[in-house]
């Protein structure tokens, strides 16, 4: 699947309110870190409880978070008007870039 097709399909499938932007990107935001924390507690629970060790269940579960993760992900794309493929193909230009200049490393946007 493509990133756009999953993001029209996110669209489909969101049932937060969208009658106020500012409303709906923060209800995008707010579910993409609650997401984001569930995928660190499990790590964090995997850390303290099994030693570091992960079977192939805990892959499936955090694989699992990580489509929640993707759907908050596009529905923020969609709350501020851009396109999925568009934020992937970016990112990975710029980080082939800083790549190229041996700035992986370091801090700040504009390396």
């Amino acid at each position: 699947m493509e990133f756009d097709e999953y993001q029209r399909k996110t669209k489909e499938t969101a049932i937060y309110p969208r009658d106020n932007p500012m409303t709906a990107l923060s209800y995008a935001t707010l579910g993409l870190v609650g997401e984001a924390g569930e995928i660190a507690n499990k790590v964090k629970k995997i850390i303290r409880d099994q030693s570091g060790d992960i079977n192939q269940e805990v892959k499936d579960k955090l694989g699992k978070e990580l489509g929640d993760v993707l759907w908050y992900v596009s529905a923020l794309a969609t709350e501020l008007e851009v396109s999925l493929n568009s934020v992937a193909s970016d990112n990975i230009d710029k980080l082939l870039s800083r790549k190229e200049r041996g700035t992986l490393k370091g801090s700040g946007d504009n390396r």
